[in-house]
């Protein structure tokens, strides 16, 4: 009858917005036990960026453009990331957060890294090039990548979401705050990863002093 077809629908929507929060193996779980442990992933790789000069240009945007842009660019983030199984976590201001290799195990996760931050540095550039033409304000990215083991799970009650935490997002962030507008930096544990591909160059930077970190091997993604 009417009201069965009625609260199945109100499941289905209340399910896809729970997905649109949660990793589908995650949501699962929740709604099974009504919590969801945390879990330790050996072998993921943390992909990091941010926008260099964001409160520059974000001054010479009303706010109503300044967002505009920001769901520009994070949307286009977000349909690279589906594209290379990578889930994303969060923004941040600026920043955007994801990570591969999780919740379900990934073998190429550097390689879907590394290749997804070609594509959103490629997008970013693109949109620059636009922008100068248009007379449009638009942001450089910066991209840092580390690969090394994380835990994921949720935090909260209220507002609740699926966070990542450990050393390796500390890295990640060090490798993009180190980076350079329209560059990819990637850490040393990325590279070795990823040093005998046929289709990956890398630019060895040497040891650059991280905050926090000491001396730490960097690289540049060069060529596909």
């Amino acid at each position: 009858n009417r009201l069965v077809v009625q609260l199945k629908d109100e499941k289905h929507n209340s399910d896809m917005l729970l997905l649109n929060i949660l990793p589908e193996e995650v949501a699962e779980e929740l709604k099974a036990k009504g919590t969801a442990n945390a879990k330790l992933f050996n072998d993921v790789t943390v992909l990091f960026t941010d926008f260099k000069g964001f409160t520059t240009v974000s001054e010479l945007l009303s706010p109503q453009e300044l967002v505009d842009e920001l769901h520009t660019c994070f949307s286009a983030f977000d349909e690279i990331c589906g594209k290379y199984d990578i889930e994303k976590i969060k923004t941040v201001g600026d920043a955007y957060l994801a990570v591969a290799g999780l919740p379900v195990p990934d073998s190429n996760h550097a390689q879907n890294v590394v290749k997804a931050a070609i594509e959103i540095s490629a997008f970013m550039q693109q949109r620059k090039a636009e922008a100068t033409f248009g007379a449009r304000q638009a942001f450089d990215v910066r991209i840092g990548i580390h690969s090394g083991s994380v835990v994921a799970g949720i935090v909260g009650v209220k507002k609740f979401a699926y966070d990542i935490w450990g050393d390796a997002v500390n890295t990640a962030a060090r490798m993009e705050q180190n980076s350079e507008p329209g560059k990819i930096n990637v850490s040393e544990a990325t590279y070795t990863l990823l040093s005998n591909s046929s289709t990956l160059k890398f630019e060895y930077r040497g040891e650059i002093e991280a905050k926090n970190k000491g001396k730490l091997k960097m690289y540049y993604v060069e060529s596909v």
